[in-house]
């Protein structure tokens, strides 16, 4: 039997890379022990079968942000503990490496009150840091709020165009009905409770609250407690 080696080592051995080369190659995955995907460098083998996948290359893998649909009642950090291989929607990117390196820093960067559930967003990239942290004011958030109560006369009108609840103004938001007890309501950066302040002020109460939607990237069919990428193509 062979004294056990780093992986990293056996794969210099086996392909004549450099150090970092054989690191970049482990980290990305596409190396495989046995038929196995590792991606620790200092993973011990010995006899095993050691193989670097066709088409690899040499570079660190591109940040990823996530997508998730939180549950009603957790917290960020909760759903950010949530992210796991076992818990990726499939159906919706169904043809995405994942590697242990996307769950490694992620940071949330939309808040959502814990007894609401709907699209949260965690993300590596500086870019979509920057741009949802500097802009937050400027991007609509969409939510879908099932409500009790009888509204009151001209009550969506009143919505849209701005409403006073116990001496305070809230702001305009985009109302419409979805259905009879289900209000869709679009506003730019909501502040905690305002939600629950809009719909009090004209005569109804929240059942529940969902977010669908953050500027131009909708949650779109993806299952409560279950996550997928953001992909090139959606911007913020």
């Amino acid at each position: 039997m062979s004294e056990p080696l780093r992986l990293s080592r056996r794969l210099i051995e086996l392909t004549g890379c450099s150090r970092r080369e054989a690191e970049l190659y482990i980290e990305g995955g596409w190396v495989t022990v046995d038929g196995q995907v590792v991606e620790e460098p200092q993973f011990k083998v010995g006899d095993q079968r050691v193989e670097l996948s066709a088409g690899a290359t040499a570079s660190a893998p591109d940040p990823v942000t996530l997508i998730v649909h939180k549950p009603a009642g957790i917290s960020l950090e909760a759903a950010l503990q949530s992210i796991t291989p076992a818990t990726l929607c499939r159906d919706l990117t169904p043809d995405k490496r994942v590697l242990k390196g996307h769950f490694l820093r992620q940071k949330p960067i939309s808040t959502l009150q814990d007894n609401a559930s709907g699209m949260v967003v965690f993300s590596q990239d500086w870019k979509t840091l920057r741009k949802l942290t500097d802009d937050r004011s400027k991007i609509e958030q969409e939510y879908v709020v099932d409500v009790r109560g009888d509204l009151v006369a001209h009550g969506l009108n009143r919505l849209n165009h701005g409403v006073t609840w116990k001496g305070t103004e809230l702001p305009a938001v985009k109302a419409s009905w979805q259905s009879e007890n289900r209000l869709r309501l679009a506003m730019k950066n909501p502040q905690p409770g305002v939600i629950a302040q809009l719909c009090s002020a004209v005569g109804l109460q929240i059942v529940a609250c969902r977010r669908i939607r953050i500027g131009a990237v909708s949650m779109g069919k993806l299952p409560e407690g279950q996550w997928r990428y953001l992909t090139a193509r959606e911007k913020f």
